[in-house]
C-alpha cells in the first residue's frame, strides 16, 4: 500500500540523521536490512529465520552470512506479526521493538521477554470517544470490538465511562476473527447491526483482527450507519470502491501526527535519478505521478513519460503525507532508541574492554540499555510512569473522505486531549456520510426540554425514557432533568414550567371591576334602605306604617342599612382591624335584623290570639316584649362572638397555596367551629321566623304582613343555604366575594319582599292607605 512507503522513508530519514550526527555513534555508520512480511504470519517466521541464518538456505542455529547480523529488529506492524517473529527471535535474545499498536499480550515478560513496544497504550481513548459523543450529543451507540484482550479492555473502559455520563450501548458485539458461514454466523451478526436503532457505531480493533469483518462488509452494506473507529483499523485496505464510498465520512481517532523538522526537505531531496537504488521508488513514482519512467515500463500505453524535477514533496497528501503518521513516528523513535542504546552500550563496552579485555556481545547486552533509558527525551522510563503518559496522550480526529477517481484522503477535523485542552473540532470541515445530510443524531429518546423531567422506561436503559411535564408547583430549567425543582413559596412556575415567577399579591380590591360592582351595590342598597326609612318616618302616622308596630319597622330598616354597609369591611386591603370587625359586625347586625323579623312575626301571631275572649296574651302585645326578644337574641349572638374573639380570633394571613400564581391577602376566620356556630345561630333564628310566618300567612292580618315576612325569610334562607356549599368550594378573593354577594342578596330579599309592597301603597296607592280600607279588610 502506498501509505506504507512512508514507513521505509521514515526509517531511511532517521538513519541518515543519525549518521550525520557527530555526537551520536561517532565513527559508526548505521545500516539496515528490509524484510517484507506481506501481512503474513507464516512469512514473518520465515523472514525471522532468514534474518538469523543469512541469505540462502535457512538453517536454524547456523549463520551463513559473511557479515554479522543486525543487533536488533524493528517490527512488526501488528501484534500478530510481532508474536510470530518473537517465537523465533526470542530464542536468541534478539531485541525486538514493535511499532504497531500497543497490545497487552506482549507485556507478558515471561512469554515475550525481549519484545519492546513503542505504540501508545491508548489508555485514554475511551475518554476521547466520550468527549466526541458529548460534543455531538450521541447517547445511544453500538459497539463492535475485536475478540481479544485489548478489545475487551476497551469495552469495559468505555462502558464504565458511558455509565458515568448517562450514555448507553444499544448493542455490543465481539467481532470473531473467523465467521462460521455454515451456521449463518455472518448473516446473524450483520443483521443485528443493520437492524439496530443507533445511527452511530464505534468499531474497535486493528486491520488484522477485523480482516474477515472487512471482507464481509463487501456483502453487507451498513446503510444509515455512521462509523467511528481508530487508525488501527486501516479502512483504506478495503481496496473496493463500492465499500470505500460507503465508508465516506467515517470518523477516525489517531495518535497526533508529529511534525519532524527536516522531513519535508528530505522528501524534496528524493527523486528517481538520485535514489535509483530504492527498489520501491520506481513503482511508487509511476503510480502517484501517473507517468512512466522509461519506454520499457509496462504502463506505457496508459501514461506518458515522467517529467523531470519532481520530488516526493510534490506527491499529493492522500498518497504520501509530509507529516509523520502514527506508525512512522514509532519507527522514527525506535531508530533513535536503538541508536542511543547502542551508543551508551559501546561507551561502556570500550571502557570494559580497556580495563578487563572483555569482547562485546552486542545483541543480548543491548537489553539492559533498552530497559533503563528512553533516549527520545532522555528520561528514565520508570520515572515517566503510566499516569504521565496518559496525561500527555492527544488524539487527532480524522475524517475519511472518498472521492470519485478514485481518491481518498484523511482530513484532520479536530483534536482531543482528554486531560489537557479537551476537544477542539471544526464541524464545517467534516464530510458526513451520504445517508446523513447533516450531523447524525443517535439517541434512544428525544431530550426532555425545560419544563419536563425524565421517566426511565421500565426494563430499558437509562437513555430510553419518557418526558413528563412537571407538576403545578415545580419547574425544570435544564435539558433532561432527572427531577423537577420546587418553586419557593412566594413564587410560581411559568406556563412552560421552565422558571419560577414572583407571585402576584391579590385581594378583593375596590379598583377591580368585581370589587367596584359589589361596593357600589352595597352603597346603593344602603342608600335605598335609608330612603325607605325616610318614607316610613315621613308617613309614620298613616295606617299602613302604624300597623304591626312601626318601631319594629324602623329597627329592621336600620339593621338592614347596617347589613348593606357590612360588605365594605370585606372589600379592600385587609388589615388586622378589619379581620376582627367584619365577621363580628356581620353576625351582630344580621342577628338584629332577623330578631326584628322574628319579633314582627310573633307580634302578628300574638295579636290574632289576643283577640279571643279571655285571652291573657294581651299583656305581651306591647313594644317591650318585642324589644326584649330582640335584645335577648342579639345578646346571645354577641356572647358567641365574644367567646370567638377571646379564644380563636380571626387574623390576617397570606394564603400562598390556594392559587398557584397568587398570594391572597385575606382574613383567616381563626376557628371554623365558631364561624359556623354564628351562622348556625342566625340560621336557627331565620328558620323559626320562617316557620312562624308561614303558619301565620293566612291570618286576617292587616295588609297581610305575615305573608310578606314568609317570602322575605324564604329568600333569606335560600340564599344562605346556597352559600354554604359554594363557600366551601371557592378559594381566595372569590370566597370573599361570595360572602359579600350572599350578604347583599339576603338583605335585598328582605328589603324587597317586606317593604316594597308597603312603599307601593304609600307612594302610589295612597287611596288604600286609609282607616276605612283597613277596617273593611279586617272585617272581610
Amino acid at each position: 500500500m502506498l501509505k506504507h512507503y512512508q514507513h521505509f522513508l521514515t526509517l531511511q530519514f532517521a538513519v541518515d540523521e543519525i549518521n550525520k550526527d557527530p555526537h551520536l555513534l561517532p565513527n559508526i555508520t548505521l545500516g539496515y536490512q528490509l524484510f517484507n512480511n506481506l501481512h503474513s504470519n507464516k512469512l514473518a517466521v520465515e523472514n525471522s529465520l532468514t534474518y538469523l541464518s543469512g541469505r540462502g538456505l535457512t538453517i536454524p542455529n547456523y549463520s551463513c552470512g559473511r557479515q554479522h547480523k543486525s543487533v536488533a529488529v524493528i517490527g512488526g506492524m501488528s501484534s500478530a506479526l510481532s508474536m510470530s517473529m518473537a517465537t523465533i527471535l526470542g530464542l536468541y535474545k534478539v531485541p525486538q521493538i514493535t511499532y504497531g499498536p500497543f497490545d497487552p499480550l506482549l507485556v507478558d515478560k515471561i512469554q515475550y521477554p525481549y519484545v519492546y513496544q513503542m505504540g501508545s497504550k491508548e489508555s485514554t481513548l475511551h475518554l476521547a470517544v466520550i468527549q466526541l459523543m458529548l460534543h455531538f450529543g450521541w447517547t445511544w451507540v453500538g459497539l463492535l470490538f475485536s475478540d481479544n484482550l485489548r478489545g475487551h479492555q476497551f469495552f469495559h473502559d468505555l462502558e464504565k465511562a458511558m455509565i458515568m455520563h448517562s450514555m448507553c450501548l444499544a448493542f455490543k458485539e465481539k467481532v470473531p476473527e473467523n465467521f462460521n458461514q455454515e451456521d449463518g454466523e455472518d448473516v446473524i451478526f450483520f443483521s443485528k447491526i443493520i437492524e439496530s436503532s443507533p445511527k452511530v457505531i464505534f468499531i474497535y480493533g486493528n486491520t488484522y483482527s477485523l480482516l474477515e469483518f472487512s471482507i464481509f462488509m463487501t456483502q453487507y452494506i451498513l446503510y444509515g450507519k455512521m462509523l467511528v473507529t481508530t487508525i488501527s483499523w486501516d479502512i483504506s485496505a478495503q481496496n473496493n470502491n463500492k465499500i470505500m464510498s460507503h465508508l465516506h465520512g467515517t470518523i477516525i481517532f489517531s495518535q497526533a501526527k508529529r511534525e519532524i523538522p527536516g522531513f519535508r526537505d528530505f522528501l524534496r531531496s528524493i527523486n528517481f535519478t538520485a535514489n535509483s537504488e530504492d527498489i520501491f521508488l520506481k513503482t511508487f513514482w509511476e503510480v502517484v505521478f501517473h507517468c512512466r519512467l522509461s519506454e520499457e515500463s509496462p504502463v506505457k500505453m496508459v501514461y506518458s513519460l515522467c517529467l523531470e524535477g519532481l520530488s516526493l514533496a510534490d506527491v499529493p497528501a492522500h498518497d504520501l503525507d509530509t507529516i509523520i503518521m502514527t506508525l512512522s513516528s514509532n519507527i522514527y523513535n525506535e531508530v533513535y532508541l536503538l541508536a542511543h542504546a547502542i551508543h551508551q552500550m559501546l561507551q561502556m563496552e570500550i571502557k570494559e574492554t580497556l580495563e578487563l579485555g572483555v569482547h562485546p556481545l552486542l545483541s543480548w547486552k543491548l537489553h539492559y540499555y533498552l530497559k533503563c533509558v528512553n533516549p527520545v527525551d532522555g528520561t528514565n522510563d520508570e520515572v515517566r510512569g503510566h499516569e504521565s503518559r496518559s496525561m500527555a496522550e492527544t488524539y487527532d480526529v480524522l475524517n475519511f473522505q472518498f472521492f470519485p477517481g478514485p481518491k481518498e484522503t484523511l482530513v484532520k477535523v479536530g483534536e482531543i486531549s482528554p486531560f489537557n485542552k479537551g476537544l477542539i473540532i471544526n464541524e464545517e470541515d467534516i464530510a458526513w456520510p451520504e445517508d446523513f445530510p447533516q450531523t447524525p443524531i443517535s439517541i434512544c429518546s428525544v431530550s426532555c426540554g425545560p419544563g419536563f423531567k425524565k421517566i426511565i422506561r421500565e426494563r430499558e436503559p437509562i437513555c430510553c425514557f419518557e418526558c413528563t411535564l412537571c407538576s403545578d408547583r415545580e419547574i425544570s430549567n435544564q435539558t433532561d432533568a432527572q427531577q423537577c425543582l420546587q418553586c419557593p413559596e412566594d413564587q410560581h412556575p411559568s406556563k412552560e414550567r421552565d422558571r419560577c415567577l414572583p407571585k402576584t399579591i391579590t385581594y378583593l380590591a375596590y379598583e377591580e371591576p368585581l370589587g367596584m360592582v359589589l361596593a357600589s351595590a352595597a352603597l346603593g342598597l344602603s342608600l335605598l334602605t335609608v330612603l325607605v326609612l325616610g318614607v316610613f318616618v315621613k308617613h309614620r302616622d298613616t295606617p299602613i306604617v302604624k300597623a304591626n308596630n312601626r318601631s319594629l319597622s324602623y329597627t329592621l330598616l336600620i339593621s338592614l342599612t347596617l347589613c348593606f354597609l357590612c360588605p365594605l369591611l370585606f372589600i379592600g386591603l385587609p388589615t388586622q382591624a378589619t379581620c376582627l370587625l367584619r365577621q363580628i359586625s356581620f353576625a351582630v347586625v344580621f342577628t338584629l335584623a332577623i330578631a326584628s323579623i322574628l319579633a314582627k312575626t310573633l307580634t302578628v301571631v300574638l295579636a290574632f290570639a289576643a283577640t279571643k275572649p279571655g285571652s291573657g296574651l294581651r299583656k305581651w302585645l306591647g313594644s317591650t316584649t318585642s324589644y326584649f326578644l330582640i335584645c335577648i337574641c342579639t345578646l346571645i349572638q354577641m356572647c358567641l362572638c365574644g367567646i370567638w374573639l377571646g379564644t380563636h380570633a380571626p387574623f390576617l394571613e397570606r394564603d400562598i397555596h390556594s392559587e398557584a400564581s397568587l398570594i391572597v391577602i385575606q382574613c383567616n376566620e381563626g376557628s371554623f367551629f365558631f364561624f359556623y356556630s354564628v351562622l348556625g345561630y342566625m340560621g336557627f333564628l331565620a328558620l323559626v321566623s320562617f316557620m312562624m310566618a308561614f303558619l301565620a300567612r293566612k291570618l286576617p292580618d292587616t295588609f297581610n304582613e305575615a305573608k310578606y315576612l314568609t317570602f322575605a325569610m324564604l329568600v333569606f334562607c335560600s340564599v344562605w343555604i346556597s352559600f354554604l356549599p359554594t363557600y366551601q368550594s371557592t378559594k381566595g378573593k372569590a370566597m370573599v366575594a361570595m360572602e359579600v354577594l350572599s350578604i347583599l342578596l339576603s338583605s335585598a330579599g328582605i328589603l324587597t319582599c317586606f317593604f316594597a309592597p308597603k312603599c307601593y301603597v304609600i307612594l302610589l296607592r295612597s287611596d288604600r292607605n286609609t282607616l276605612e280600607i283597613l277596617k273593611n279588610k279586617v272585617s272581610l
